[in-house]
């Protein structure tokens, strides 16, 4: 997918950019009332908010999901997240912030309708794993974006070990996604998009 392909040239773009800023200093402290240094941590705040969310949800995400494939990329989506949560701990300390969470609306609405797509496809099939494919991906693509941007940001304050941390995270982000599209497409979706004729076959067999 031509999606996956840009995404997928985001962190090795962000981490081209880190070796160029290699000479400057680690980590640089500002005054916390500069506007874009207060977006930043605001940012940071916010995803340290999701991640810890998406660790919560991903549980039900796993239990929901009708193929092993799938559940076996929930857990270790949910091993991976606590990892993340771990290393924007890391990222605070960086610049010198309490790591603090502060409710990211974006993510809750995203994970709101993550329970309402499980919610609202049958138990047990093909359709609702393929569903719960596209929920997860949300998630991603709402955490690509905002890492991505958090990658820069950390560059242009000066923060580069943050932003290494950052990139990593990134780079993450990126595979799990891919990872997610290729159980979908491996059989998933085929499956799935048969279930409504084999109801409408077996329905007919039965007169």
């Amino acid at each position: 997918m031509e999606t996956n392909k840009t995404a997928a040239t985001t962190a090795k773009s962000n981490a081209d950019s880190l070796k160029k800023s290699s000479n400057s200093k680690s980590t640089v402290k500002h005054k916390k009332e500069e506007p874009l240094e207060q977006f930043f941590i605001d940012a940071l705040k916010d995803m340290y908010w999701a991640e810890k969310a998406i660790v919560e949800s991903l549980p039900k995400m796993r239990d929901a999901a009708t193929t092993e494939e799938l559940k076996e990329a929930f857990e270790d989506h949910e091993l991976q997240t606590r990892k993340h949560i771990s290393r924007l701990e890391k990222v605070f300390e960086e610049t010198g912030q309490k790591a603090e969470a502060k409710k990211c609306e974006a993510m809750a609405g995203i994970l709101k309708e993550c329970e309402e797509i499980k919610n609202s496809t049958p138990e047990g099939t093909m359709t609702r794993d393929a569903a719960l494919i596209i929920a997860a991906q949300k998630v991603e693509h709402y955490e690509i974006a905002s890492y991505g941007g958090l990658v820069q940001l950390a560059l242009t304050l000066n923060y580069n070990k943050a932003a290494d941390l950052l990139n990593k995270t990134l780079a993450e982000e990126e595979e799990t996604d891919e990872a997610l599209t290729d159980v979908a497409e491996s059989y998933i979706n085929f499956e799935a998009s048969r279930e409504g004729d084999e109801e409408e076959e077996s329905e007919t067999a039965a007169y």
